[in-house]
């Protein structure tokens, strides 16, 4: 089957700072060599300090002058998130994106972070949450576009209020939509709060459809030994165009990031079958998204777990 083109024009970046979370492979390294191949100043905070080295020699092969700085930063760390933030504090240069891509999903039994947090919830959504809050600051200044990589599972499950780090009973999937759930509940508060209090920052949200990522492969730091049994069929339908490919599922949040003007409130992803692949377009929001009341509530109970408080 041939493949429609779906590449994505993206207009020049010199003098926007960016950061992104998860760039040192998949997806995010495709998002951060973009971003550098259009001029951004980019911040690329990773857990894994040696792939982070590489995906700079890999973005650096096609932007051989890329303004790039490394830094480490692991999400299932409270700590770890404030003592990057106090990096970039110092320096006081505002933020003006910020690409919150990074994630794990299904270990094959229940793990905790170091706060004791269930370890797809605390990393996906309570350390970016954490991030955000902490640098809140220099995404004012920058009048930040904040753009959150959900996934198409917030389009099953829902946000498990009762016990949200899944302490009485586990179950992988269910824990990461609940993940990703919060994750775009908090991110459009967040925009409806600048609007109201004129922070100037705008956030959307972004689904990269399906593709063949290290995200479901072997991943012995969370348990896993071998790949997800369903990553060999996914490899399969990206090939014959039905699924899409890594660089066709970086589009969505390079589109909710960089498509000119005020776009805050929107969500992006493939407009293909079931948003499985395709051409990066708006899509209609997600119904376990759509309750304000359920963003006040989560944007509530992260401060509470975090003991990160937002502004206003």
């Amino acid at each position: 089957m041939a493949r429609r083109s779906t590449d994505l024009a993206i207009t020049d970046l010199t003098g926007t700072r960016a950061l992104l979370t998860g760039g040192s492979d998949g997806i995010g390294l495709a998002i951060a060599g973009r971003l550098a191949d259009a001029g951004a100043e980019l911040i690329l905070p990773v857990r894994n300090m040696e792939k982070g080295r590489a995906a700079e020699h890999t973005i650096r092969s096609t932007a051989p002058t890329a303004d790039l700085a490394l830094h480490h930063l692991d999400l299932s760390s409270l700590e770890s998130v404030t003592e990057f933030s106090q990096t970039l504090l110092s320096d006081g240069k505002p933020i003006h994106m910020f690409i919150g891509n990074a994630g794990v999903m299904n270990p094959p039994e229940r793990q905790s972070t170091a706060d004791g947090f269930e370890l797809q919830f605390g990393t996906n959504h309570l350390g970016h949450a954490a991030l955000i809050a902490r640098l809140f600051p220099l995404l004012r200044d920058g009048r930040a576009r904040v753009t959150l990589q959900i996934s198409i599972a917030a389009n099953q499950g829902a946000v498990n209020w009762d016990d949200p780090n899944w302490e009485r009973s586990y179950d992988s999937m269910g824990a990461y939509s609940h993940s990703k759930i919060a994750y775009g509940l908090l991110g459009l508060e967040l925009d409806r709060r600048s609007k109201a209090n004129g922070w100037g920052i705008t956030a959307n949200l972004s689904h990269p459809g399906v593709a063949p990522t290290n995200l479901l492969a072997a991943r012995p730091e969370i348990g896993r030994t071998q790949a997800v049994p369903t990553r060999r069929l996914i490899t399969l339908f990206s090939r014959l165009g039905v699924m899409g490919t890594i660089s066709s599922a970086s589009l969505p949040a390079l589109m909710a990031a960089t498509t000119p003007g005020d776009q805050g409130g929107k969500f992006f992803g493939p407009n293909g079958i079931r948003g499985l692949g395709g051409r990066p377009a708006e899509q209609t929001l997600y119904s376990r998204l759509r309750s304000p009341e359920d963003g006040a509530r989560m944007w509530e109970l992260t401060e509470q777990l975090t003991g990160v408080t937002f502004p206003g």
